[in-house]
Formats: structure tokens, sequence, C-alpha cells
């Protein structure tokens, strides 16, 4: 679902109030419902006003809160690593690991005790210095308050202590080693303003503008299901981003939002999350537009309900049956064409799906061996059904011992034009070897899907370059803690042996040993047969030249701009104005000039880990 994803995002949906969770407050359930409200987009928000420049993206997607302890969708981290800095970041170019908040770390021996050097040379945006005491503060929150956990409550399980002797140490002391130490995606917020806060649980941080951040970007403005403006921090430590305002604007139409495009009124749009093959094709060859195409960071998936339960043991929903039968999950995995998904629906912008985990993380790609791959094969999955006991009647109509006939419902998100495609070959496919499938298309797919009340639902996150986030997603703790609460989980997966490889992975730091590791859960939750991963859509999304001169992909020789492990599309973008042309240029790869820190690691066997959030996906 997404976040994301979702982000991903993409597809995020709330989790629950408790650590390791990613879940959304029941406050924004209500705003999810409000994506179905037609809005209309403010007018030629993208064009340069006489005293400045705007930069103007359209999403498809609204926030779902601008807090950054209860942000999940990718839009909603996107912004929050607009706004705050995070302990460290990623490079551009490929994705490793660099200072940020933090100008260097260090972790002790036995790796329990892991000391980060915080700059002396960021402000926040009220002129405040930034500490050691705001990183410590923040994680300190998380570790004590359920609703500070909401998003990123991952991160910090595992830790024991936090402290922070002086403005520029920050100490944190863990329980056990933990390989993410040198990637905590958690957005650092102001002490001196988040410590007056006395429920997190209810505070969206969207009441005060400016808000207070020590981001290359400052929010100064925000619409729910509307829009988000931003001006750049003069003071960033890193160099002020040279658009004078950034706007996000949403448009629940993604046709509209293309149209928008070419008449100027925005500069950038990311589609839903990508643009369709269509509109990218109808884009390429207009003046003043470019097309970037890029690897993606997402999967795209069917997700099995296995049974939703709670983890006091408790099952809810009304998930069919019969997918409790490891044969009948496998029958529907290899009755699943994924190149005609990738060649019919993605018109081959996409590549076809594997492993869980993108082949644009190539350390954690992993593919099933020939004799374990679910291959597209009717007549097995036929015969799978027959020996699971559904056989064809006279009609044609699976049925199992009691008569009743296989016909599965199948979420899907009523604003992805992907869902409804894929959906139709599946009454095809499927309908052969005689399963109904009933399409529940909808705006909000959150409420049936944390109900439990579904059969199959398209699926996808946004994977970052280290990814502990979507696969902590299937572990046991992420169910909900009874079938009244919300948990983090994606779709109610529950498996020892899975649980056990992720606790191992997330304790090793040796990054060959560690990704094997990773591989393993990729193999069993293959097996399993709950996530079909049809594809892996590629970054599809488009600019005006004449507005955008050039930005940063990431990666820098062929990757995405919107939703990136970072901000330097945005804070590198430089008006078309400003570059002296009118024209501009359809240059993606210019370089962004990184301060480098010095990175101290303690320890030969210290792994320095990459990754993202909300989420999304990533959390997004």
């Amino acid at each position: 679902m997404s976040t994301q994803d979702q982000h991903g995002p993409g597809r995020s949906r709330p989790h629950s109030h408790r650590p390791r969770t990613r879940r959304l407050m029941a406050a924004v359930l209500t705003l999810t419902a409000a994506l179905a409200a037609t809005l209309t987009p403010a007018p030629q928000q993208a064009e340069a006003k006489e005293d400045g420049t705007v930069l103007t993206v359209a999403v498809a997607q609204s926030v779902d809160s601008l807090s950054p302890f209860l942000a999940v969708r990718l839009l909603s981290t996107s912004i929050n690593r607009l706004m705050y800095e995070y302990l460290t970041n990623y490079d551009p170019k490929d994705g490793h690991v660099i200072p940020a908040l933090a100008t260097k770390w260090e972790s002790s021996p036995d790796k329990l005790t892991w000391t980060y050097t915080i700059r002396s040379d960021s402000k926040w945006s009220d002129g405040e210095q930034v500490t050691a005491a705001d990183a410590a503060w923040t994680f300190g929150r998380m570790m004590t308050d359920e609703a500070a956990a909401t998003a990123n409550g991952s991160f910090v399980t595992n830790f024991d202590q936090v402290s922070a002797p002086d403005p520029t140490k920050l100490v944190i002391r863990l329980k056990k080693p933990q390989a993410t130490m040198t990637s905590l995606d958690v957005p650092i917020v102001p002490k001196h303003i988040w410590e007056k806060v006395t429920d997190l649980s209810k505070f969206n941080n969207d009441s005060t503008f400016p808000i207070v951040g020590n981001g290359p970007f400052v929010l100064t403005d925000y619409k729910p299901d509307s829009y988000v403006r931003l001006k750049p921090n003069k003071n960033f430590w890193r160099g002020a981003p040279k658009f004078d305002e950034l706007v996000f604007r949403y448009y629940k139409d993604q046709d509209a939002a293309v149209a928008a495009l070419r008449k100027g009124e925005v500069s950038f749009v990311a589609g839903s999350p990508s643009l369709t093959p269509a509109q990218a094709a109808s884009l390429k060859g207009e003046k003043n537009i470019h097309v970037n195409e890029g690897p993606g960071r997402r999967f795209y998936a069917l997700a099995v309900n296995p049974g939703a339960q709670a983890r006091n043991g408790k099952k809810f929903g009304d998930g069919d049956p019969s997918l409790l039968d490891e044969r009948v999950r496998h029958a529907l995995f290899m009755a699943v064409d994924r190149g005609a998904v990738v060649n019919k629906v993605f018109q081959g912008h996409a590549v076809e799906g594997q492993g869980y985990i993108p082949p644009r993380y190539s350390s954690y790609f992993w593919q099933p061996s020939a004799d374990q791959e679910l291959a597209y094969d009717p007549a097995e999955a036929a015969r799978l059904l027959d020996q699971a006991g559904y056989r064809k009647n006279a009609d044609g109509k699976r049925t199992g011992k009691d008569g009743k006939p296989l016909d599965y419902r199948v979420l899907c998100h009523a604003t992805d034009p992907n869902d409804k495609a894929v959906g139709q070959y599946l009454k095809e496919w499927w309908g052969k070897l005689g399963i109904g499938v009933r399409l529940d298309c909808l705006d909000n797919v959150t409420d049936p899907w944390l109900a439990g009340k579904y059969d199959l639902a398209f699926d996808g996150w946004s994977v970052s370059p280290d990814p502990e986030s979507v696969l902590s997603l299937h572990t046991c703790a992420e169910l909900p803690a009874t079938p009244k609460d919300t948990g983090g989980t994606d779709n109610f997966i529950c498996d020892k042996t899975y649980d056990e490889l992720y606790a191992r992975q997330l304790a090793e730091y040796d990054p060959g040993k560690r990704a094997d590791l990773v591989k393993q859960m990729e193999s069993r939750l293959y097996d399993l047969g709950y996530m079909n991963v049809m594809a892996y859509p590629n970054a599809v999304e488009a600019y005006r030249t004449d507005q955008i001169a050039s930005l940063t992909t990431m990666p820098e020789k062929a990757g995405n701009i919107y939703g990136q492990d970072g901000y330097w599309g945005w804070w590198s973008a430089v008006p078309a104005k400003s570059a002296g042309s009118s024209g501009g240029s359809s240059s993606t790869g210019i370089v962004v000039g990184i301060v480098a820190g010095v990175v101290v690691l303690v320890a030969a066997g210290v792994f320095l880990g990459m990754r993202r959030r909300a989420g999304a996906e990533d959390r997004e």
C-alpha cells in the first residue's frame, strides 16, 4: 500500500500508536477519505513572479501529516527531508552514506555504543543553534512516547539510552548490535519547539507558520488536500536552494496535472507514482518538456490476505479461508503472467518482478532459483488447485468440498490505472481456472485493508538503500496488539522463520553477510506465496525546461527526481531564468557539491547502512 509507500508511499495507510510501526492516526483516516473530494488547482502557480521564481510540483498524493513523528506517505516524508536534517544522508551519485547533521560517527569495540559529532554550523530557522540535545530529545521522545514512535519507531526499539554530553556530541547506547546506525532516517526536530507539544498523536504540525526547521527549505503555508509551500532556508549549511519558492500541488486527476504541465501552470509532474506510458509518450517531443525515466525504487505486487490476526492471537476480518492453503496461493501466483504485466500494462516501462527488493539495489536484489521459481504455468496452477481439493464443477467453477465457489475480492486503488488494467487480466487469467474475480476499486482502501476485509490487494512500497524498513512490515511484531488496534503490518504476515532472519540481519554489521540474510528473507517471503511481486516500475516523470534549467537525479546517471532518499533534486534545481536561457536545458545530471565529512568507524566489520522510511515508505 505504500508510501510507499506510498510511500508508499503511493499507497500508504494508517499504522498503530506504538514502537516499530508506521501507521497514521485516526484523524488521518479522515484525510484519506477526503481524497475523493474534487479539487480545483490554483492557476499559474509555476509561472515566475515578478520578484522571484517558483518551482511547482504536481503530485497525485495528499499530505497525511506534517509531523515527522506521524507522517508515512511518500509526499509527507519527502517534505520532511526538506524541512529537517537527519544525522546522515545519501550521496546522490550512488547512494552511499554521507554526513548530514552528524559530521562523523564511531562505534565502540563491542558495537553497542555509537558516538556522533553534531555539526556546529547548523541553525534552526528561528535563529537558535542546533545541538546534540535536539537529537537526543527527538530519539528520547520516540523511546518513551508511543505516538512519537508512529512513523519511525523501529529505529529506536533497540535503543537502551540516548544522551548529549555536550552540544556537539550525541551518544546512543544499544541493547544489541544494530546495522542501521549509520542510516537512522529520522528527522531531528527542535527541542525548544516540540517539547511544548503535550499530545503528539493529535499534533499535525500545521497550525503555525513558518514551521521551524534546519533543512534546505522552510515550510511557510499549507492547505490540506491542496498545496504545500516552502521557501529557501537562507542559512542552510550546504547553501540555500536557488528557486525562490517550492510548491507541491495536489491533483487527484493525473491527466489534469499533465495538462497543467503543458500549459506551464506547473513545473514538474511526478505521477501516481509515475506517469502512465500513454502520458509519457504524449509528452515526449513537446517543446520545453523533458521526460525523465530511470530504474525505479518501487515494487508493484499482489498481496494475499493470509488471515488477519492480532498479536494476542485473535482472528478478524473475512479473508477467504482457501488462501490459507499454500497450494492455492502458489496456483494464483503461477496464473499471473508477469511478462504481460510489464509489456502490456506498463508497456515496457518496468522490469519483471521477482524478489521483494528492486534490482536498483543490487546488493540486496534476489532472484529465485530455477527449481524454486513460480513461473507462469496455468496448467500447473490448475493441477495445484485440484490437489488442494478445489475442482471445477459442471459450470466450470472451482469449488471446495463444501460446494462454495472460489470468488475473490481484489482491493484496487481507484486512482491507479495500472491496478484497473492488471485487474482485468486477473479476471481473464483466473477465470480460465474457474475462479471469479471482483475488483473493489476504491478512493480509500485503508478501511477494508486494516479491517482485513479483502482477499487480495494491489500493493507497493518505495524501497530505500537500506531495506530494513520494508522488511520489518512482515514481522509478527507489526501485527496489531488486538483486533481493535492498528498495526504496522502490511498484510498480516507472521512467520517465525522470517522473524528469525529479520533479527539476524538487523544485528549483522558485515555487509556481505547481512545481504545474504536479507536475500534469505526474500526467498522465504517468495516461498510463502503471500507477496506476488509482479513488476518493478520505472520512475517516469516530466518537467518544463523553460522553468527548470537543471537538477539532480538519484542515482545521478539514471534515477528519479521525486521521492529521493535526500533533498538533492529540489535543493539543486536551477531556474531557467537564472541559467540565462529562456528554453532551459534538459540536463538531469548536474553535480551536487557535497561538503565531505570524515567518517570514523571503529571495529573492522562495521557496516555503513544505506536506507530510507515511509518510509515510506517509502513509508514511501
